[in-house]
């Protein structure tokens, strides 16, 4: 525990470096919100350091072990370092709000408990921007590449926090190289977006802010009304490409770009079922707005479609209109999508695709084998054959993802909220994605819920994006026991 503690003390301690970008736009902005950054970074590297020096002793390698526990109070320990400027530079923002904000800038949520964001201070809005950007991949990898550095091993930090199939997906023979690999396609992947916003029509501040957002598919946006606001097809586009990007295994960016090749794509069995899932339901979806008369014509209810249908699936939660109004099973369905779709190694939430290609094959092979008890049929997904173990693994994971979903919308019926907002609301949680249907969809903001159903959906986002495993081990006895 000790040990740990020491890691978490470095690592608040380096964190305060992220406060520079918010202090330089501060300074170009002249918005008054220096000093509260500087507040903010002074508090995590004195507070960082003292934690480290008083368990310098301690330090030592990490175990597997120590590395779950490391992942959920880094999460938990970083949230409220990113949280302490928020209080300082808005005076009305509770503590429970504040918090729950940086939750959701760093694991990619989105959700927002404030309004008035189109006058908001630049520092302000550029630092919820930020946390998107570090979140999304940025404070893994960041990990992963600077503790070996601090003389303590990243691969038990990046296996704890690594899903699926990745885990053990190797880009480079040291983790640290693959963690610089993985941190520069993440950078590359950034420049390309703001370039590509600012061309789309964008002012370079609106384009830097949303280029943060969307490579880590969170859906802070600079605006209340959020894409809604640019009313721009160029700009709507080039973010639906974005997203569909970013939704895709970073590993295969890398790979793609190193070897100059799309051949990884083509080989990537989530990839082909993503698009073709998504493409459908763009295409269904855009027919029944049609058919219902909630757009004048196909053309435009083909580019609102596009737009939020993407937008939902891949977990970002932007919006370019309140799909809440939308004949209802559309945004059911978008809700849906939000689930299944990502990809693994990507920035965005839910159970991700490749579980859902196992648990569907192991399906199959189930159904197979009720009819020939005797034969042996393995699970292949991309012409590789999936062990049980992993089998076993997704379904465990599976079990437990609709289990927590249970839970905490039966927490928030008890706190006496409708049924669909409760629902919706814990499954935007967990999946990462931001809004929901009602008070807490694309026209509303968090700002409704009470103290208590604020921290269950802040519980909600945490878990998922530590992929509920990483937490829920904690509370074993068999974690604890030596």
């Amino acid at each position: 525990m000790l040990a740990v503690a020491h890691v978490l003390g470095m690592m608040m301690a380096v964190f305060a470096v992220t406060f520079l970008m918010p202090l330089v736009s501060a300074l170009v902005f002249q918005d008054g919100t220096f000093d509260d950054f500087a507040i903010a970074a002074g508090i995590n590297v004195v507070l960082g350091l003292t934690i480290a020096a008083a368990t310098r002793r301690h330090k030592r390698e990490l175990k597997p072990r120590d590395g779950f526990l490391l992942v959920t109070l880094s999460w938990v320990l970083m949230s409220l370092s990113a949280a302490i400027p928020l209080m300082i530079a808005l005076p009305g923002l509770s503590f429970t709000d504040a918090y729950f904000e940086a939750v959701s800038g760093l694991t990619t949520t989105g959700a927002t408990v404030l309004t008035g964001l189109d006058t908001l201070q630049p520092s302000i809005n550029l630092w919820r921007h930020a946390m998107h950007w570090f979140g999304g991949i940025g404070i893994i990898v960041l990990a992963v590449a600077v503790l070996p550095l601090l003389g303590v091993g990243g691969m038990a930090l990046y296996r704890a926090e690594a899903p699926g199939s990745v885990k053990d997906e190797k880009l480079t023979p040291r983790i640290t190289e693959t963690a610089k690999a993985l941190w520069f396609t993440y950078m590359g992947f950034t420049i390309v977006a703001i370039v590509a916003l600012r061309l789309a029509g964008m002012g370079w501040f609106d384009a830097i802010c949303h280029g943060f957002s969307v490579v880590a598919l969170g859906g802070f946006s600079t605006r209340d009304a959020s894409i809604g606001a640019f009313d721009s097809f160029a700009v709507e586009m080039v973010l639906v490409a974005l997203m569909l990007v970013a939704a895709l295994n970073f590993s295969r960016h890398f790979v793609a770009l190193r070897g100059r090749t799309l051949a990884p794509y083509r080989s990537d069995s989530e990839a082909k079922v993503i698009f073709t899932l998504v493409g459908g339901s763009v295409l269904a979806i855009a027919v029944l707005l049609t058919v219902q008369g909630t757009f004048p014509d196909f053309a435009a209810a083909l580019r609102h479609a596009a737009f939020n249908v993407v937008s939902v699936a891949t977990t970002t939660g932007f919006s370019s209109d309140d799909y809440g109004l939308w004949p209802v099973f559309a945004p059911v369905w978008m809700i849906f999508l939000s689930c299944i779709v990502c990809s693994t190694g990507s920035t965005g939430g839910g159970i991700k695709m490749f579980r859902t290609l196992l648990l569907a094959r192991q399906a199959q092979r189930e159904m197979k084998l009720l009819v020939h008890p005797s034969a042996v049929i393995p699970v292949r997904i991309g012409g590789q054959v999936v062990p049980d173990r992993i089998a076993y693994s997704v379904l465990a994971f599976i079990f437990l993802y609709f289990q927590t979903i249970a839970v905490l919308t039966f927490a928030m019926l008890l706190t006496g909220m409708p049924l669909v907002t409760a629902f919706t609301s814990v499954v935007a949680s967990v999946n990462n994605l931001g809004p929901a249907l009602g008070p807490t969809g694309p026209a509303g903001t968090y700002q409704v819920l009470t103290d208590v159903q604020t921290w269950i959906c802040t519980v909600g986002m945490i878990l998922g994006r530590l992929e509920i495993f990483s937490v829920l081990i904690l509370f074993t006895a068999t974690f604890w026991r030596k």
